[in-house]
């Protein structure tokens, strides 16, 4: 007689399941009625002929064109940096050109807000953030948008 071991099924004893219950290998007749513990159905599907019991890790499969999220990342940190320059103008408020820095920048408090615009009102030129090529272009677009003066450039010596 075998001894019992919790969360563990014999399975070459066939001769021990009812008529009621599920043959090895037959997914059909899964024991319909009430059933005391989950693992002897999972363990009589595992156990198919032809099938191993240890379920394998599925496999990520990558489609054609698409890029990971590594490479993403690391074409995104590949991208030259570029400054996003304010030029100071003598049309709209102070006010004003913090409150479109904070709209148009992600993430952009209001300290910083009034120390770019400060520092453009008194030197001429400030640099409102470094970034990518292309997410600068959309920062300088949105900036001129709503009607303040800037422009782009590379930023030579890193972030």
């Amino acid at each position: 007689m075998e001894a019992a071991v919790p969360s563990r099924v014999a399975l070459s004893a066939a001769s021990r399941f009812t008529s009621r219950h599920a043959v090895a290998g037959d997914r059909s007749s899964i024991y319909k009625g009430r059933c005391q513990s989950l693992a002897i159905p999972m363990a009589l599907l595992a156990a198919a002929p032809g099938k191993g019991g240890v379920l394998d890790r599925p496999v990520e499969k990558t489609t054609p064109g698409r890029q990971s999220e590594f490479d993403v990342k690391k074409k995104r940190k590949m991208t030259p940096p570029y400054r996003v320059m304010l030029h100071n103008d003598n049309y709209n408020r102070r006010e004003y050109v913090v409150q479109v820095l904070m709209k148009v920048i992600p993430g952009m408090t209001v300290d910083n807000a009034v120390n770019i615009m400060q520092e453009a009102h008194v030197n001429g030129l400030s640099v409102v953030i470094v970034c990518s090529q292309s997410e600068a272009e959309e920062h300088c677009t949105s900036l001129r948008g709503n009607g303040l003066r800037s422009s782009i450039e590379p930023a030579s010596g890193g972030c």
